[in-house]
């Protein structure tokens, strides 16, 4: 009888980082890393050495600094007498204010501009077609300027509001004022057991979540679908609805009013918000129009012929069938515009908008003198802000991708 042993291991030996394939890639990603640290150490290093030379050595103190600007749309408070680094939080917000307007408008146009596009309409089809084109091909900036135009030339003077023989008037109740200088919208005013119903909001909302995976889950064993929309629609409203009577209305409004030349109160967005928002709203809206457009057509024409074969309507086949098929298609271009809207807020200095760019980019480099901080700052701050956003959708599209049984 034969005795059958195991064949002896092969001791590791340093050739074999370059000879053996098993650990050929491996050394040759160490030696890039390596060599790309020792570059960049090196211009660190040089860079260092010659702001030294200058009598600039790198120093983040001035954030510290009395800015002595002022900063005419703000979320926070803030003054001239306030620091550099308040000023640059505020433009940081600024920014992130406008880019959280921007995606979520950018997709209610897109979306409806992608699937209004295939419409058998003819005219419909042909007027997003005009939209698409026509802003995908025009640089954002001049939409920017142009719509920044428009705002401050066709809208009234606050003057027009004025008086019996008034030209123009307030809007949703007297509550909103559209005028040259900006729009003009109620403001909330948080008093004491407000805490308690924007709690209860946001619990609404998670239940909405929970509800509606319930909802799915017992529609695929039983087969009975619920009336999800209603339902969802008073988990979001009735809760706090009636928490806000119960703690006695703690949150109430605060409407503009006209006070001699112009209108005091409320929340006063104004012109270069406006046209920011906007500008950058239609021109990313129509990249995911088309984004939205080719995920539909991606997805087989035998799934809709099917849909419609078992009795769906047409806007149940576009909801429950082609949209979360198309899903997988349309998300990852869309992580790309997202961080496009966000980057090309940076053009806001076009139309006085005071963004990270005007402030830590703008005023606060040029009175310091402090490039390369201002600079390095800016870089992270869109650097985190483009992680951040890629990472939150990244995971939604893992959560709603095709799963194989």
């Amino acid at each position: 009888m034969t005795a059958i042993t195991d064949p002896p291991k092969e001791t590791f030996r340093l050739s074999m980082l370059l000879y053996d394939t098993r650990y050929r890639s491996l050394t040759i990603q160490v030696i890039a890393l390596i060599c790309f640290m020792l570059v960049i150490a090196w211009l660190v290093d040089n860079a260092a050495t010659n702001l030294a030379a200058l009598g600039k050595p790198l120093s983040f103190g001035f954030l510290g600094e009395i800015a002595g600007y002022d900063i005419n749309q703000r979320l926070i408070e803030y003054n001239s007498q306030m620091t550099h680094g308040r000023a640059a939080l505020v433009g940081i917000l600024n920014t992130l204010l406008v880019a959280l307007l921007g995606c979520i408008t950018a997709t209610i146009i897109g979306v409806f501009a992608g699937v209004l596009r295939l419409s058998n309409n003819w005219i419909v089809a042909r007027i997003m077609s005009v939209y698409v084109e026509g802003f995908r091909n025009v640089p954002v900036l001049l939409w920017i300027v142009a719509i920044f135009a428009v705002v401050s030339e066709t809208l009234p003077a606050p003057r027009a509001f004025r008086g019996d023989d008034a030209t123009a008037h307030m809007l949703i109740n007297d509550s909103v004022a559209l005028t040259n200088r900006g729009f003009y919208i109620p403001k909330p005013i948080f008093e004491s057991g407000s805490m308690i119903v924007v709690l209860t909001f946001i619990l609404s909302i998670v239940g909405i979540v929970f509800f509606r995976k319930w909802a799915k889950a017992r529609q695929e064993a039983t087969g009975e679908i619920m009336p999800v929309g209603w339902i969802s629609l008073a988990i979001f409203f009735l809760p706090t609805l009636f928490m806000f009577y119960i703690m006695g209305r703690p949150i109430v409004l605060e409407y503009p009013e006209l006070a001699g030349f112009n209108f005091k109160g409320g929340i006063h967005m104004r012109n270069s918000l406006i046209a920011l928002w906007l500008a950058l709203s239609l021109y990313t809206g129509a990249f995911i129009a088309e984004t939205v457009r080719s995920g539909i057509q991606a997805v087989s024409k035998g799934q809709t012929e099917a849909a419609g074969a078992l009795g769906l309507r047409g806007p149940r086949i576009m909801r429950l069938v082609v949209l979360p098929q198309a899903m997988r298609v349309i998300i990852p271009p869309m992580i790309s515009q997202y961080l496009n809207l966000t980057k090309n807020s940076s053009l806001a200095i076009a139309v006085g908008y005071m963004d990270a760019t005007g402030t830590l980019g703008g005023i606060t480099l040029n009175q310091t003198g402090r490039e390369m901080e201002c600079v390095l700052l800016l870089m992270l701050f869109y650097l985190i802000t483009s992680l951040a956003i890629s990472a939150v959708m990244n995971w939604y599209n893992a959560a709603v991708k095709l799963k194989e049984r």
